[in-house]
């Protein structure tokens, strides 16, 4: 099933103008959220950043379709669903700069973000599980790229989600890269919805540039969800910009084969549509943007506000007592930072 609903108009729809224009607003807060912490990472602010310019809509559309029990779990290119669902910018920042807690005391059901490509599918689905065990009605949306759908985790998590009833919504952006690979390298499939049959469960394509289209179908997905049946949504969108701050992506996508519907500017679309609709007027789209930046800045300063970034920090938070492996680690790289940088070790 494809769903779009973005060519219809939004009173023919199940979505209120109030919804609608949330939708928008966080739409803007992401992206210029996107576009200040690349400016952040070109000035050595943090070591390396994950564009998402082009999946807005696709990750602001997921989460709100979230209900407040249900929990997310995000990889690391989700810091709009991150945001949207309600964890503060500035911890989404310092966990760019490489720190491993959030400052703040947020409560957004939420697991850290998975750098490692499918390793989150399956905690995903032991959330799941968990919740069938306690009773929870909630669910838990688990965010990946199709590069992920090559990994030995989906195909355990989606055969383990199906056996097991879990309570869970596999969310693949589909932004047609794998880094370099094109999808079609990745897999014969049709689509990566259809892989779903494999596994006894749903599998559902939604456009992922089109939020009302993806927080109508993710919401649909979550209920189905919460009743044992595990859905694979795969949202159709398009990352504009680079893998990472570190690639080159007119290295392998000289000429896009992809319909302009994926490679358009999402925010552009939904702002047309919205003045469309009588939704959103000049003066709108100019306070949303204002208070954006204003937050934005806000953020920023908190980020830098802290303490600077320990040693430690990368071993601590990892186990509730210390697992003898991690701390033959730590010395070892206490140890060598003791030689290189004797210095960092005093502050």
């Amino acid at each position: 099933m494809y769903r779009v609903i973005g060519e219809r108009s939004l009173s023919t729809t199940e979505i209120d103008e109030t919804t609608a224009r949330a939708l928008y607003r966080d739409v803007v807060r992401t992206r210029r959220f996107d576009e200040r912490a690349i400016a952040l990472q070109r000035r050595g602010w943090m070591s390396g950043y994950p564009p998402f310019e082009g999946q807005e809509a696709s990750q602001v559309g997921a989460a709100h379709a979230m209900r407040e029990s249900d929990w997310l779990v995000p990889t690391y290119r989700s810091n709009a669903a991150q945001i949207a669902r309600g964890v503060p910018m500035s911890d989404v920042l310092r966990f760019r700069r490489g720190y491993p807690e959030y400052a703040s005391d947020h409560e957004v059901p939420i697991l850290p973000q998975a750098v490692p490509i499918a390793s989150q599918l399956p905690h995903a689905v032991g959330l799941g599980v968990a919740m069938n065990y306690t009773g929870d009605e909630a669910a838990a949306l688990c965010c990946f790229g199709d590069g992920a759908t090559s990994e030995g985790d989906f195909h355990e998590a989606l055969n383990f989600a199906g056996v097991f009833s879990a309570p869970t919504v596999f969310f693949c952006e589909n932004n047609g890269w794998a880094i370099s690979m094109p999808r079609e390298r990745q897999t014969a499939s049709e689509s990566i919805a259809i892989k779903a049959d494999a596994y006894g469960i749903t599998g559902v394509q939604v456009d992922g540039n089109d939020p009302l289209a993806v927080y109508g179908v993710v919401g649909e997905a979550l209920s189905t969800a919460r009743e044992g049946e595990p859905v694979l949504v795969e949202s159709l969108t398009y990352r504009r910009g680079a893998h990472t701050t570190s690639d080159d992506p007119s290295r392998y996508r000289d000429e896009e084969e992809l319909p302009d519907w994926r490679t358009a500017d999402p925010l552009e679309r939904y702002e047309s549509y919205l003045r469309e609709e009588g939704v959103i007027d000049d003066g709108d789209v100019e306070t949303i943007a204002e208070e954006a930046d204003e937050e934005l800045t806000e953020a920023v300063e908190r980020a830098e506000s802290g303490p600077e970034a320990r040693p430690e920090d990368v071993f601590d938070p990892v186990y509730e007592s210390a697992d003898p492996r991690l701390v033959k680690q730590r010395e070892r790289l206490f140890a060598s930072v003791a030689e290189h940088d004797p210095q960092r070790m005093e502050r």
